[in-house]
């Protein structure tokens, strides 16, 4: 055998297919070969300058004469430290290997990386290891045996240029051995050992083949993995391997009869065919091969002999997979085959391979190997395909016809390969192919027509030279698709004439057919969803083909060079007929694009357009008609208004000459305004309005009467194609009426005017507007001819024929004859109201009306004819208000007097009360009030009955409609909602101009009044929609009322009170929006007044403008805001309204009270109660009466807010007139009932009566106990405690006096005496129950009528308090309480004292000025005999001394004393509370902490020591409070302490309890800043506590890692150790999250080289944490070990106890949690470094 190789037995390192590959299939061979790279050195290779040097080193030691005078001692040195080194190694390695036992997938992965770490720093031995400790656990699993061999194949790969022949030899054996150990095949594991030998092969190929032969012995079958490691060797090492394939060959061929089982068969397949594939690739690199020599003739018996086993025997075989790797092997063996073989087989191969097909689903590998014999066929010039062609073309056919599944990779790839053997075969035989082909386009499965169109694509792009002859024959076939209604045709229709376009068939005859189809896609309407059935995912939407179709018309016109030519100008012919209106888009880019290419290659503006050689063409007129039209809809279909502007700027010069300028001007700015808008955005009038401008000025600019007559004829013969496109219709009509006045020939315009009458559709309303725009805009130049020819058409033939016509059907003879009356009058009025108003104004009632009115029968004339038809109502109301705008605006306005305004004014109104009252579905209302607001400003004026009339009707035809259900007719009508509302919304509107209009007649006060007489009753509605509309109308006409208001003398506003007095009440209405407009009324009446009052119309009074600013309290629904708002309201409009109407005012507002909307009678009352405070003493002598009848309604009237006015009014009369004292209310039933409760808020009224009732209630509540012991009833339940009755009633009291704002001044007075109270008997109150007596009244209370306030001890005092600090006040402080959770918290007994804090520190900050009295008045209650109150009082103290408030008011020292002086309190709460309390001054005091120092250290060190604080409360306190301490004193005042607080408070770091774990570290930290002077002593404090800390970091409370970062930047400083202090400041900060491993990578290097003596000090402190309860901190301690000796450096490494390390590592290996395991599995491999 002959083997080339290199010293190390490698052919050419490293050559292969791909870089780093390993075992598995190769990627499939190409069709065309591919040239191997040589690299220069082994890939993977990664030089490691030290091992290399070691090695080096080592080598010298066998070198003669490299030991010079003493270095013999040295070398032996060398080697025992060696020696004892490899020792350690495989110990590590051991250790590791036996952990592979591990069930948990995550540290299996880490000991296979701890594994590979070894090995990248001593591959050799972890290598020798791993060969050591598999053969010695032979019995090992082979699950844990696959972990070390993967290991062991990464090693490999990574140090193959460093591995020597004897470590190889040994891997390669191991590998061998674990590879065949097992005849059965155990997939995994023998996988991974076939890897190490890939591996191994890469450089190792000869010893590789020397061991792995050994297995493959001639008439033995050999080992499944050892054909598979043949064949991936094949594919990793091509030079290597190719020259043992012809000896490999020889030995298989005869071992093919032997493979009985189908795994065996399959895996000679896979080597076989990979053997092909490399031999392929080394003879397609043969010039860089180790042997040129080599010759396909070498392998082409063995591979045929290959061959007819594999095909005679095997293909046949009824397992599905195992003929799939024989068919993935025929195929690149076919290449190899003799050419006369290969010719032979042919006739059998073929059928056999396309017998499959049927056989199999997944049919990617058999087309694969298909295309690659028909390859292998065509290269030796194959006779015999010509036989097979029918049976490959029916069998191939049906894969491209069944759609790829683009979920499944292979379904896509057999569609390619299917379509490279139509490419190979469509090359040799194109004939028959096509004929083949092209029949299958008539078929009627949808799928072959696809198919077939599919492969035609492919046959075009892939077989030019062979189809160019073909192309009229290939074009004439496809005229059958171009017909074809099914999307995916279409879809693939456009793909093909896409590839056609490219190989130029478009350019011969038939081709305009394609571009046609084309076209026509692109012009594919939108898809309409269908309502019940979905889509299925495979269907194709119309949408979809015109997307493509646009994008493929596009490419074709800018990316295809030789398409210019066959689209321009073709593309034209498209333009104008109206079935490519959704093309429009992509036809003008596409045309832009093209002209512009035109006009850059040389062509003159003259030849752009030949239509001497294009007679098909449509005329410019008919582009430019077109494109303008279109335009009008700019955002249709894809922006298309942009696209064909741009378009008819270009084709300018196909126009007219004289338009170059102009348009070249013109169409970038309306192009522009497009741009800048959105379809929403966009006002279309104005846009038509400049489309207009613009056709107007092309017209001037042309100038030529018989260009412009031809203009306009083309217009009017397109006007019938748009019968589909109503808006564009309409424009076009405005164009033609445009057009038409720009005509000079009077005898055209006639002629155009009457086909216009004549041709009109009239049953629709765009066509009806459309024909009256036109005939309007013709009129502003030709008025004359238009009246005449509208004249002249109801005399016509053509109109009375058409009567007749239609009365032979009656029904639709009356409603066609009305459509066209109605066009007709409509038409007169667009006349009207576009004429000339100097030529029109004479012509309107002389020919005009008289012609709408003596032809068409109403009622203005008498004939009693009544019309059903809406369209001609709404038409003839628009005519009329068209006409009535026209006299209005006209120059003679002021002269002209209108004869029959009152008629058609009667005739509006009686259109108006024909409308229905339940409903508004028209909007015959809102136009005839329109049209009734132009007719009422002519002369002469109405009558006052009519005015009455047309008043009282619109009023009611609008107020009374009902309201908009909304939410229903979304639901019923979807899209008819918005019009509705937009339909109301105008007819309201409407209503106020007319109203306003008729206002304007007469602007008095009289006239103001006798408006509001109609609208009163409106605005009184109970009916919420009408009083809102009525309001809405008030506000509208006042506002109007005062702008238009001219005062020329002085006169009274006599009827203010009473208007005042209808809209005032509403400002509460239940509507926002009534109230909202009632303030605007009130607002418009009170300037009225002043108006009226001789102020000018611009003069701004400050009180009436702050009704404005009372607007938005009306807008929420709050009746406290509403009824506030509306009591200013009543301050304005009393201090308005002149004396004389305030009785007036008064007593309309008496009649309020009975409004239908309760809100309007509360406000009445509110409005009352406020002019009676405002105004009291102008009434004097009627205010008892007044009073009298509102005292007697506070027990009878169950109207809540009646209750409520009449006891404001109480107060009022009170602060007017004095009253008798009320006896005492202490002796009434608890709970008070609600009249007891008005009864002591109404004392509240007199701020010294008030006083003295505090006083007396104070001295109730202190004057007995709180409470009284009571044993329970049953026995052995214990003590309760129960509420004594006196000091309860007085808590009730004191609360109900204190909730009325009147008490302010007296709580101001007696505020300390009030807190201190309020306060003690709170914390007496917690856990006190009522008496049994009053529990069950408690329950009544609740259930029955409004429920009084609560009685329950600590709740009555805790709201009596709040109120208290309210009306003190103090309302910041109960806020600030409340918001924080204050009050809850003092409710609860458990939480009492964290309550009081928050309320100490409230009013620390918002009552400061009354702490001196409230200190003095509660010092004596710290000795108190109650628990309960010494916690308050020192829990309050505790929290005022953390504010500089105490240290303001001379209050310190007092309290300083007290709290050192609870230090020995009985009460662990209290000793705790006091020391907070000291700990406090910090903040509150901070510059007399060093005054106090030594009192406040010795306090928080014997608070340290107390022992008598199980749950270690009291030292918690201590340590929190002395490190806030610490910021204030210097080193001098903590030196003595230091040592023996940090000692102290060490075991409380790894406490169970997180808040001490905090607390301590956290004081820790703060120690740090004074160990200057004692700098090692505290050092070495550091050291002990470091690892503790850092691995704190992964502590499970947060607030602890947070302290833990803390106390490690402030120790950082004192390492003295730069680069790790500036790591703790930098990645330690509180707002920074902590990448944790690579963080205590760099802490550890850091350490390793400031104190690599340290190490195993550290070492053995994170041992001590293998055992602690938190998992993250376990996993934590391993890691920071491995990190450790990660950066030790070698000459430190002695200091490791490595024998115990190692243990505690094993043990700790053990853990239940998978994510300790894996850590400590990183570490060991990382041990290799101190080893």
């Amino acid at each position: 055998m002959h083997v080339p190789g290199d010293a190390h037995g490698s052919c050419v390192p490293g050559a292969r297919r791909s870089p780093g590959s390993g075992a598995g299939a190769a990627p499939p061979l190409p069709a065309g070969t591919r040239r191997l790279p040589v690299p220069a050195t082994a890939p993977g290779h990664r030089p490691r300058p030290g091992r290399l040097r070691e090695r080096g080193q080592e080598g010298k030691i066998g070198t003669p004469g490299s030991v010079g005078p003493g270095g013999a001692a040295v070398l032996a040195g060398k080697l025992r430290t060696r020696s004892m080194m490899e020792t350690r190694i495989r110990r590590l390695a051991t250790t590791l290997m036996d952990a592979t036992t591990d069930k948990d997938l995550l540290v299996q992965e880490q000991i296979y990386n701890a594994l590979c770490y070894l090995g990248e720093s001593e591959p050799e031995e972890i290598l020798n290891s791993c060969d050591e400790y598999l053969r010695q656990h032979d019995k090992l699993a082979y699950p844990h045996r696959v972990i070390i061999l993967k290991a062991m194949e990464t090693v490999v790969k990574n140090n193959i240029a460093l591995l020597d022949k004897s470590t190889a030899k040994v891997v390669i054996f191991l590998a061998s051995n674990e590879m065949t150990k097992s005849k059965e095949v155990i997939r995994d594991w023998q996988q991974a050992a076939s890897n190490v030998l890939v591996a191994v092969g890469q450089r190792f190929i000869n010893k590789v083949m020397e061991e792995v032969l050994t297995k493959f012995q001639p008439g033995i079958l050999p080992h499944y993995f050892v054909l598979q490691t043949f064949a991936n060797l094949s594919v990793s090492n091509v030079f290597g391997m190719v020259p043992f394939l012809n000896s490999i060959l020889g030995t298989m061929l005869p071992m093919l009869a032997m493979a009985k089982q189908d795994h065996m068969k399959a895996v000679f397949c896979y080597a076989l065919q990979h053997f092909s594939e490399s031999i392929q690739e080394y003879l397609a690199n043969l010039d860089k091969a180790p042997d040129p020599t080599v010759r396909k003739d070498t392998f082409s018996n063995e591979i045929f002999s290959a061959y007819e086993v594999l095909f005679t025997s095997w293909l046949q075989h009824r397992e599905a997979k195992l003929r799939l790797a024989v068919v993935e092997a025929l195929g690149p063996m076919s290449y190899l085959m003799p050419g006369e073989k290969l010719e032979e087989q042919l006739p059998k191969l073929i059928p056999g391979i396309l017998a499959l097909y049927k056989k199999h689903t997944e049919t990617f590998y058999i087309s694969k190997s298909l295309c690659q014999i028909l390859e292998a066929s065509v290269n030796i010039g194959s006779r015999s395909l010509d036989v097979q062609l029918d049976s490959l073309l029916g069998t191939l056919h049906p894969q491209i016809c069944a759609p790829a599944d683009l979920s499944v990779p292979l379904s896509v790839k057999n569609h390619t390969e299917v379509l490279r053997c139509f490419t190979v075969l469509a090359c040799s035989f194109p004939d028959r192919v096509l004929a083949f082909l092209l029949p299958k386009l008539e078929s009627s499965s949808e799928r072959s027509r696809v198919g077939t169109l599919l492969i035609m694509r492919q046959i075009i792009n892939s077989a030019p030279s062979q189809m160019e002859i073909k192309k009229p024959f290939i074009l004439s076939s496809m005229r059958l698709p171009l017909q074809d209604s099914n999307n995916k045709v279409k879809r693939a229709m456009v793909q093909v004439i896409s590839a056609m376009a490219h190989h130029g068939y478009l350019e011969q005859p038939g081709g305009e057919a394609m571009v046609e189809f084309l076209v026509r896609q692109c012009a594919l309407p939108p898809d309409v969803p269908p309502k019940k059935q979905p889509l299925d995912a495979d269907d194709l939407t119309s949408d979809s083909v015109r997307s493509i179709s646009v994008n493929t018309l596009f490419l074709l016109s800018t990316t295809v060079d030789r398409m210019s030519n066959v689209l321009w100008p073709y593309l034209l012919e498209f333009v104008t007929p109206v079935q490519f209106t959704s093309a429009l888009t992509p036809l003008c880019r596409s045309l832009l694009y093209l002209a512009l290419k035109k006009q850059e290659e040389g062509d003159t503006t003259a030849s752009l357009i030949r239509y001497d050689l294009n007679a098909n063409l449509p005329s410019p007129h008919a582009l430019t008609t077109r494109l303008l039209v279109v335009s009008s809809q700019p955002y249709v279909g894809e922006c298309r208004g942009a696209a064909a502007l741009r378009l008819l700027s270009v084709l300018h010069p196909s126009v007219h000459p004289a338009l170059e300028h102009l348009w070249g001007k013109k169409v970038p700015l309306l192009v522009e305004h497009i741009e800048e808008n959105t379809e929403k955005s966009l006002c279309q009038k104005e846009w038509e309005e400049k489309l207009l401008l613009f056709l107007q000025e092309t017209l001037v600019a042309v100038a030529d009467n018989g260009w412009i007559c031809h203009f306009v004829t083309e217009m009017c013969r397109q006007l019938s194609s748009y019968n589909g496109f109503l808006l564009e219709k309409n424009f076009l009509y405005k164009c033609i009426g445009t057009t038409l006045g720009a005509c000079a020939s009077k005898d055209l315009v006639q002629k155009q005017l009457q086909e216009l009458l004549e041709t009109a559709r009239y049953h629709e309303e765009a066509e009806r507007e459309g024909l009256a725009s036109c005939f309007g805009i013709c009129a502003v130049q030709h008025l004359e001819e238009t009246l005449a020819k509208l004249e002249e058409f109801v005399k016509s033939d053509v109109f009375k024929k058409s009567m007749g016509l239609f009365s032979i059907f009656k029904d639709r003879s009356d409603n066609e004859v009305e459509k066209i009356k109605s066009t007709l009058i409509l038409c007169y009025g667009y006349v009207a109201m576009h004429a000339p108003k100097e030529l029109v104004l004479s012509r309107i009632e002389a020919d005009i009306l008289k012609n709408i009115f003596q032809y068409f029968n109403t009622k203005v004339l008498g004939i009693k004819v009544e019309t059903k038809d809406l369209t001609l109502k709404l038409c003839l109301i628009r005519s009329m208000c068209m006409i009535s705008q026209a006299i209005y605006n006209g120059v003679k306005c002021g002269d002209f007097i209108f004869s029959r305004k009152a008629e058609l004014v009667a005739q509006m109104v009686e259109f108006i009360k024909a409308e229905p009252l339940e409903v508004l579905r028209t909007p015959v209302r809102q136009r005839a009030m329109v049209t009734c607001t132009y007719l009422v400003v002519l002369e002469p004026q109405l009558s006052d009955p009519d005015r009455t009339e047309l008043v009282d009707t619109c009023l009611a035809s609008v107020l009374g409609l009902p309201p908009l259900e909304l939410g229903k007719d979304r639901e019923e009508n979807g899209g008819d909602v918005f019009n509705k509302e937009m339909l109301y919304g105008d007819t309201i509107s409407a209503l106020k101009d007319l109203l306003k209009s008729l206002l304007q007649r007469n602007l008095t006060p009289h006239g103001l009044q006798d408006m509001f007489a109609h609208l009163g009753p409106w605005i009184r509605s109970s009916r919420e929609q009408e009083r809102q509309r009525a309001v809405e109308v008030s506000a509208a006409l006042l506002e109007f009322y005062l702008s238009k208001l001219n005062v020329s003398t002085v006169i009274p506003f006599y009827n203010l009170g009473v208007l005042v007095a209808l809209f005032s009440p509403r400002c509460s209405d239940s509507l926002a929006s009534v109230r909202l407009d009632a303030v605007d009324c009130v607002y418009c009446l009170l300037y009225i007044q002043l108006c009226y009052e001789g102020f000018a119309r611009d003069h701004r009074d400050e009180m009436v403008e702050g009704l404005k600013a009372l607007k938005k309290g009306l807008e929420e629904p709050d009746f406290t805001i509403l009824f506030h708002t509306c009591n200013n309201i009543a301050m304005v409009i009393g201090k308005r309204v002149p004396p004389d109407q305030l009785m007036s005012l008064l007593l309309a507002m008496f009649e309020g009270l009975v409004d239908p909307d309760k809100n309007c009678s509360r406000a009445a009352t509110v409005i009352i109660n406020s002019l009676l405070k405002e105004r009291g003493g102008v009434l004097q002598e009627k205010v008892p009466d007044i009073m009298s009848i509102i005292h007697s309604k506070l027990e009878e009237v169950d109207e809540e807010h009646v209750r409520k006015a009449a006891q404001q009014t109480v107060y009022i009369l009170a602060s007017q007139h004095k009253s008798v004292v009320v006896s005492s209310l202490l002796g009434s039933s608890l709970p008070f009932d609600s009249h007891t409760c008005t009864m002591w808020r109404s004392l509240a009224g007199d701020p010294t009566l008030t006083s003295q009732i505090l006083e007396q209630l104070l001295d109730k509540v202190t004057r007995d106990v709180p409470y009284k012991e009571s044993k329970g009833f049953l026995l052995g339940s214990g003590s309760e405690r129960v509420a004594t009755l006196l000091p309860l009633a007085a808590t009730c009291a004191l609360h109900e006096v204190l909730s009325a704002p009147e008490a302010a001044p007296a709580v101001l007075e007696l505020y300390a005496p009030l807190f201190v109270t309020l306060l003690l008997r709170l914390s007496c109150s917690l856990g006190v129950q009522l008496p049994r007596s009053l529990q069950g009244r408690d329950r009544r209370s609740s259930s029955h009528g409004p429920a009084p306030r609560s009685i329950q001890p600590c709740s009555s005092a805790l709201e009596a308090l709040k109120v208290m600090l309210a009306r003190g006040g103090s309302e910041e402080v109960a806020v600030a309480v409340g918001s924080a959770g204050g009050w809850d918290l003092m409710a609860t007994p458990e939480r009492h004292h964290d309550g009081i804090a928050l309320l100490a520190g409230a009013m620390a900050r918002h009552a400061g000025p009354r702490l001196p009295l409230i200190v003095k008045h509660l010092i004596p209650m710290l000795g108190s005999v109650f628990d309960s109150q010494r916690i308050t009082t020192t829990a309050f103290f505790a929290e005022l001394l953390n504010n500089n408030v105490v240290n303001d008011l001379l209050l310190l020292e007092t309290m300083v004393d007290s709290m050192t002086g609870r230090q020995k309190d009985s009460c662990v709460l209290v000793r705790m509370l006091a020391l907070r309390g000291l700990g406090n001054i910090s903040s509150g005091s901070p510059d007399k902490v060093r005054k106090h120092g030594a009192k406040l250290l010795a306090s928080m060190v014997n608070g340290m020591d107390d022992k008598d604080d199980p749950h270690n409360l009291v030292a918690l306190e201590a340590m929190s409070s002395l490190s806030k301490l610490l910021d204030h004193l210097e080193e001098r005042d903590i030196q003595s302490m230091l040592l023996h607080i940090a000692i102290r408070i060490r075991p409380f770091f790894d406490s169970e309890q997180p808040e001490l774990r905090r607390a301590s570290i956290v004081l820790f930290g703060n120690l740090s800043k004074f160990s200057a002077t004692n700098c090692e002593v505290f050092f070495e404090q550091i050291l002990n506590g470091l690892v503790t800390l850092l691995l704190h970091l992964q502590d499970p409370k947060p607030e602890v890692v947070r302290a833990t970062k803390f106390a490690l930047r402030m120790c950082g400083p004192s390492m003295g150790c730069e680069g790790l202090c500036e790591m703790f400041l930098n990645h330690l900060r509180e707002d920074r999250s902590l990448h944790y491993g690579e963080f205590m990578n760099n802490v550890c290097k850091h350490l390793m080289q400031s104190y690599p003596e340290m190490l195993n000090r550290l070492i053995v402190t994170n041992l001590f944490y293998f055992k602690s309860t938190w998992v993250d901190i376990r996993a934590a301690a391993p890691m920071f070990i491995g990190f450790l000796v990660l950066h030790v450096d070698e000459e430190h490494c002695q200091q490791v106890d490595l024998d115990q390390l190692i243990s505690a590592l094993n043990l700790l290996l053990k853990d239940p949690v998978p994510a300790v395991r894996v850590k400590v599995a990183e570490t060991l491999g990382r041990l290799v470094r101190i080893l």
